[in-house]
């Protein structure tokens, strides 16, 4: 089912941005409610049932709606059938807990190159759109007028992601920005508790799901933001259930797909702030995800798309019933949905079809480097088409969302992966520029001219800037390392801790039955294989220590205060491995083996790890500084740039990465070598930034040679499969050395490679 064929361009170019997709959406489901009348002879028994569920809605409602309105739900339903939840309200007390209870934002704090980065964050884009970028200084939000969608989702994305970021680095400035953001959010709350800038005319649901998202994050940073902030949520909270009951405020297929995201933070406040609302809250969430798509649904072997979305008949676009399912950025956002259900639900017969969407969106639509392939729209494996930076972000939090909920070891190695090689690709390395979409075989990342392969996205989609072809990843990538950073260490139980997602940092915290613990982590990890912890803790407990499922056990260790190597014997399912400490601090060294290995790709390519990190082909690079391309002098339906907001800073500019080498290269496995700067010593600090281009200390050598490999539409082509037998691929130039470096440090690159075997050539 791997794509190897290259793809004839399908004609779909009328909605050329994830604008027009949105504010099409309307007119999509206004299109898709219509129905096909049945012949004259036909009409009765359909009228008959018609009315019968006309009344028995309305009788639901209590009244309260408009018939016709009733009438449109209906047929809402019909068309969208097999894809609409349907729930009741559970006959719940509590929540399912989770299998590793996340820790409240700010107990964790960022060390080494995680603190370097999230540094670079606060003084780049991220930490400074606050003050100048026009779709966050001058959002309706907080008394502007500058919006890139009728959604309003602008400061709200931006919002969901500063919150970590300002706490998890205890920064003043931007903890302010996020006070004074806040501040005017519940101060203009309408009388009737909506939260927005919206119109009753014109609310829809979505955009308050990542606001909210944020706003758990706030208090739990900040517990005296609570008198303010938990009454005007549970005031919204209270408007929202009646208008999920009239069936309003789901007006755009955003809302109904991404529906999960609000039932963390409903479930949050029902853990934690519940102040006597908890059937309320439950109902709220049975409506969420009756009035949502289902996603469980999708994940079966009779409607999930597993083939390449561009080769089958059928044209999945923005009027499809499954397009909500294939949107890249959904898909990303939808992983978690089985999760966020059966917490409050208890049904856990729903877990394992969650687990087969997981497996299957990777397995099929999966990017090289631990995102989802999406122009866009999902297609299917090839080199060639992009992954969002909102993907890869939506991805990294579903993933740890999973690990804490389910436990599964492999969604941790798959957040892993998207964090340190699909998020700072994305993003150059002195965080004020990026880029909208990633490319595995990107040897150039430069506008494009003509066609290019992508389904929705335009010519400067694989440039980086403030906002090159759609503003969103802009506002929305501030939440990606943060959060993971928070996601990092977990309670176990009642006592103890476990490193869940590894890296630097440092962890501060008193468990449930009073031991105060503090952990700290020193590491180059992932580009060291050795993570030294200093733990002191008023009490002994268990430290539960992750061992990611491509370790080689026999080749990894634990010391604790240098007594004898322990050998891992990691949880087969959690991966987690315990250690038992005592009163008093403790030193614990922790190494992970790592080797070489080569994952199979689609036409009869390969893409190499070492450990978390992917290594792509080093094709040499060349920066060039390109003028900014502001999002309404790109297309002609945005509304133009607010000429009134702060001036755009300097350090503001659109830049292209070009080749200097051969980017056509095939690569003998047997060649392939690992290298570090490291050694058993102590470790230096890694470079600052770290993945700036040549920054990290590891690199793969090996030997290659050039191929025939065409370009299509702008960048290189699928190649075609090899014949039955055939498992290379044929040398048209000499034999050279080829280097291989972190896939995060190069903004221009080959990850996904043909192999040749050089001993018989």
């Amino acid at each position: 089912m791997l794509y190897h064929q290259i793809r004839e361009k399908r004609k779909v170019a009328t909605l050329r941005t994830e604008h027009e997709l949105k504010d099409y959406s309307r007119q999509v489901e206004t299109r898709i409610n219509k129905v096909t009348w049945l012949p004259a002879a036909r009409w009765l028994p359909l009228a008959l049932l018609l009315s019968i569920s006309l009344f028995v809605l309305w009788m639901q409602l209590g009244g309260r709606v408009p018939l016709f309105q009733c009438l449109e739900e209906i047929l809402r339903r019909l068309a969208f059938w097999p894809f609409d939840s349907s729930s009741s309200t559970p006959n719940v007390t509590s929540l399912a807990p989770y299998i590793f209870q996340p820790l409240p934002l700010g107990s964790i704090q960022p060390l080494g190159w995680t603190n370097d980065q999230l540094k670079l964050m606060a003084d780049g884009l991220a930490g400074h759109q606050y003050d100048f970028y026009h779709l966050v200084h001058q959002s309706p939000w907080i008394g502007g007028n500058s919006e890139y969608s009728v959604l309003n989702e602008g400061l709200p994305y931006w919002f969901n992601g500063l919150v970590p970021l300002a706490y998890g680095l205890n920064d003043s400035r931007l903890i302010a920005q996020v006070e004074d953001a806040t501040e005017y959010i519940v101060a203009h709350q309408w009388e009737d508790g909506w939260l927005g800038p919206e119109a009753p005319a014109d609310r829809d649901l979505w955009a308050r799901y990542p606001l909210f998202l944020g706003l758990i994050q706030l208090v739990e940073a900040d517990i005296t933001q609570a008198n303010r902030v938990v009454p005007a949520m549970y005031t919204f909270i209270d408007l929202m259930h009646s208008m999920l009951v009239e069936n309003t405020g789901l007006t755009q297929i955003w809302g109904r797909v991404r529906f999960p995201d609000m039932l963390i933070s409903l479930q949050w406040l029902y853990e934690n702030y519940p102040l006597g609302n908890q059937t309320m809250m439950l109902d709220t969430m049975s409506l969420l995800e009756s009035r949502g798509f289902d996603w469980s649904s999708y994940w079966t072997e009779d409607n999930f798309i597993f083939v390449d979305l561009d080769t089958i008949q059928d044209d999945i676009d923005g009027g499809s019933p499954r397009f909500p399912f294939v949107h890249g950025v959904n898909a990303a956002q939808g992983l978690k949905a089985g999760a966020t259900i059966y917490r409050y639900t208890g049904n856990d017969s729903i877990l394992q079809n969650n687990r087969n969407g997981v497996n299957w969106t990777f397995s099929y639509h999966g990017d090289v480097a631990g995102s989802i392939i999406g122009d866009e729209r999902e297609t299917g494996l090839g080199s060639n088409r992009g992954s969002e930076l909102c993907t890869a972000v939506e991805t990294m939090y579903s993933m740890s969302y999973l690990y804490h909920t389910l436990g599964d070891n492999y969604f941790a190695d798959r957040c892993e992966r998207a964090a340190f090689n699909a998020l700072p690709v994305s993003i150059t390395a002195d965080h004020w520029a990026r880029q909208y979409l990633a490319v595995a075989s990107e040897p150039y990342a430069k506008p494009l001219s003509g066609e290019n392969p992508f389904w929705n996205v335009g010519d400067l989609g694989i440039i980086y800037g403030l906002e090159p072809n759609y503003p969103c990843c802009t506002v929305n990538m501030p939440q990606g390392l943060p959060k993971f950073l928070s996601a990092s260490f977990v309670q176990i139980g009642d006592n103890d801790l476990g490193h869940a997602l590894l890296g630097p940092a440092q962890v501060s915290f008193t468990t449930k039955v009073v031991t105060d613990i503090v952990i700290t982590c020193t590491t180059n990890y992932p580009f060291s294989p050795v993570l030294y912890y200093n733990v002191t803790t008023t009490s002994p407990f268990t430290f539960y220590l992750r061992v990611p499922s491509w370790s080689v056990l026999d080749n990894s260790s634990i010391t604790v205060n240098d007594n004898e190597a322990i050998p891992l014997t990691p949880d087969p399912r959690t991966g987690m491995m315990p250690v038992l400490l005592g009163f008093g601090t403790s030193a614990v060294t922790y190494t992970i083996g790592a080797n070489v290995r080569v994952e199979q790709r689609a036409n009869s390519t390969i893409a190499v790890y070492y450990g978390a990190i992917l290594y792509a082909l080093d094709v040499g690079q060349i920066v060039t500084t390109l003028p900014n391309s502001l999002y309404n002098a790109s297309y002609s339906n945005a509304s133009p740039y607010d000429t009134s907001a702060p001036l755009i800073p300097n350090e503001v500019h659109d830049f292209a990465f070009t080749n200097t080498e051969s980017w056509n290269m095939a690569i003998d496995i047997s060649s392939l070598t690992f290298h570090t700067t490291f050694n058993n010593a102590t470790e230096p600090a890694l470079k600052n930034p770290i993945f700036d281009y040549q920054a990290p200390p590891t690199y793969i050598s090996g030997k290659g040679c050039e191929v025939d490999w065409p370009l299509y539409n702008g960048l290189p082509a699928p190649l075609p499969a090899l014949p039955e037998g055939v498992r290379h691929r044929s040398c048209t130039g000499n034999v050279t050395d080829v280097i291989l470096r972190p896939y995060g440090s190069l903004k221009n690159h080959m990850a996904e490679l043909p192999t040749v075997d050089l001993s018989i050539s």
